[in-house]
């Protein structure tokens, strides 16, 4: 193929003639060095092509070379525990060959060519197939079966030969009949990352993805194939929250993607994941785990490619039929860079710098997610949910990423600088977050747990509001101008401030709560708060309130987040003495201690 020549060198940014060959989005090697580089964009037979490696060094009239083909992930065994740079580049195979920085032109496959995957068919010769059905499978970790299937962009056929046994990515596997002739099938196939892969069917999102989390599970619930948002300032708990989601959400595969974040945040990520514990299997989080690490001093550009790197990744394991929960820190790092290009590109500035197109862009990459029927013939179900931090500078949540992400997903987990100092974690602000899943999860809710969850929730949600309103008149003339019943509405929403959102990451009870725990947890405060009032409101109780509110039962409804999953069926003695215990004040009761 004739080679083009470079003409401009900008940063990351060069530009080459005689490229008339080639296309949008194709793949070209930059001069003699082989730099990995994508073309953004044309003008007669003139690219302009951002390069995901450091371009120094780089001259005029240096040769570029197309490859015909679009920036691809490879696909296949040896995903999961694999830890890629923003263009699927194995960092650990590059160290190895290397060293600890990574080398301009260094060529390394994603996956391993030598490494062999025990493969177990799942169909015989004879059998018909279409894109998307399941052709065998390789236990990939004691976590993952991983799904060999056939690649979307493939036809389907009659399955010629088909082998069971030991072979890498790249021997063929199966053989299939087709209206066009033969081809023939591997463990492995690659896919654009620009391009979302196809699926048979959208889902409504009506079920909820239990994340373990009292704060998100009850008052801002994210569904399967749901997108969700934490934007908060520096120190306010983002990357703790995506690692509790990461640990707990009832999703069988994670990819994290650590996109222009601070390369001391992503070498904790890196140490961290692999210390974790699956709490479901007792072992290793990474071995349902793919990481894609593209810290801030790596190339600008490799950093806008690595979000689509890891939502075509989650998108190939959401077709296998799993639940893919994909974390992405920090969307505001990526749109920095479609900013740095968009100027070196010389293209109209929209708001604060950022391109005109960043909406679309957010647009395009959260659509991605979903709650699917497969490709296949077995109508298997998959679901990708997108969690996507955002780092506004200083915490502005006007800047134009965190309202051009507000205004595409429908969970806004709203992080609070403020609770963070008070040490108050999850930090998420519940006057300021939502869910606009909360109608269309209400019914799974009800079913499961209980018709009274969702009343529950709104009365709790609705004290929380009271206490807002309540604490402006106490900061003004003092708690005394307050009546019995506004002081108890105080009280309960300080109960459900400490001892239901507040929730332990580091405890390893505290850590994660079930449905049902949380359900208990819950209907406690609220039926204190309900025998409570019910005495205030008829006035009898001539002591001070003071008196009520130290009951001893305060105590043990305190320390229900302590207690373990499996003695939970001791939660309804405390309900029990949470009656008793007030009926004592009014001399309707036994002792007080009964």
């Amino acid at each position: 193929m004739d080679a083009g020549r470079i003409t401009k060198v900008s940063g990351p940014l060069v530009v080459a003639d005689k490229m008339s060959d080639a296309r949008m989005y194709d793949m070209v090697k930059v001069s003699d060095a082989r730099l990995l580089g994508e073309i953004i964009e044309l003008r007669g037979d003139r690219a302009s092509i951002q390069v995901y490696e450091e371009t120094g060094g780089l001259g005029p009239g240096e040769p570029v070379y197309s490859t015909g083909d679009p920036l691809s992930v490879e696909l296949g065994p040896g995903l999961i525990e694999a830890i890629f740079d923003g263009v699927q580049r194995p960092l650990d195979v590059i160290r190895e060959q290397v060293g600890d920085y990574i080398t301009r032109g260094v060529e390394v496959n994603p996956l391993s060519r030598e490494k062999r995957w025990h493969f177990v068919p799942r169909v015989k010769a004879g059998d018909s197939v279409v894109p998307g059905d399941i052709l065998g499978t390789v236990q990939e970790t004691t976590l993952v079966e991983h799904r060999i299937m056939v690649p979307p962009n493939r036809k389907g056929g009659t399955v010629k030969d088909i082998k069971e046994g030991e072979f890498t990515v790249e021997d063929v596997i199966a053989v299939i009949d087709t209206d066009d002739g033969r081809q023939e099938l591997t463990m492995m196939h690659r896919w654009p990352i620009r391009k979302g892969r196809p699926y048979s069917e959208k889902l409504g999102p009506h079920v909820p993805m239990i994340t373990g989390q009292r704060i998100i599970d009850t008052f801002f619930p994210v569904a399967k194939g749901g997108t969700a948002c934490i934007p908060g300032p520096f120190g306010s708990g983002k990357t703790v929250t995506q690692h509790q989601l990461a640990k707990w959400a009832d999703a069988e595969i994670v990819v994290y993607i650590g996109c222009g974040e601070r390369g001391n945040e992503m070498t904790d990520v890196l140490m961290e994941f692999p210390e974790l514990k699956d709490p479901k299997s007792g072992e290793p989080l990474m071995k349902r785990t793919v990481l894609i690490a593209n810290t801030s001093n790596m190339p600008v550009a490799a950093r806008e490619a690595s979000i689509y790197t890891g939502i075509t990744i989650a998108e190939y394991f959401r077709d296998m039929g799993y639940s893919v929960a994909l974390m992405a820190d920090s969307t505001s790092r990526w749109a920095e860079a479609l900013r740095e290009m968009s100027g070196r590109l010389e293209e109209m500035p929209g708001e604060e710098g950022y391109p005109a197109y960043l909406g679309s862009r957010l647009a395009d990459f959260y659509e991605r997610s979903g709650r699917t029927i497969c490709l296949g013939s077995d109508g298997r179900e998959g679901a990708l949910t997108a969690v996507g931090a955002v780092s506004p500078p200083g915490g502005d949540l006007s800047e134009p990423v965190s309202q051009g992400t507000l205004r595409i997903v429908k969970v806004f987990w709203g992080l609070d600088a403020s609770l963070a100092y008070r040490r108050h974690f999850p930090a998420i602000n519940w006057l300021l977050s939502y869910s606009l899943y909360l109608e269309d999860v209400a019914e799974y809710f009800s079913e499961t747990i209980g018709e009274q969850w969702n009343e529950m929730r709104r009365e709790a949600m609705k004290l929380l509001q009271e206490e807002a309103e309540l604490e402006e008149i106490v900061r003004l003339v003092g708690v005394d101008a307050l009546s019995a019943k506004e002081r108890l509405i105080l009280e309960t929403s300080k109960s459900l401030r400490e001892d239901f959102l507040h929730q332990n990451a580091m405890h390893e009870i505290d850590t994660y709560s079930s449905l049902d725990k949380q359900f208990s947890m819950l209907d406690m405060i609220l039926m204190f708060h309900h025998e409570a009032l019910a005495v205030v409101e008829k006035g009898e109780l001539d002591l001070d309130l003071e008196k009520m509110f130290a009951l001893p039962v305060r105590e043990r409804i305190a320390r229900a987040r302590y207690v373990p999953e499996e003695e939970l069926k001791d939660l309804q003695t405390i309900k029990d003495d949470i009656k008793k215990q007030i009926a004592s004040l009014t001399g309707e009761g036994g002792d007080e201690d009964a």
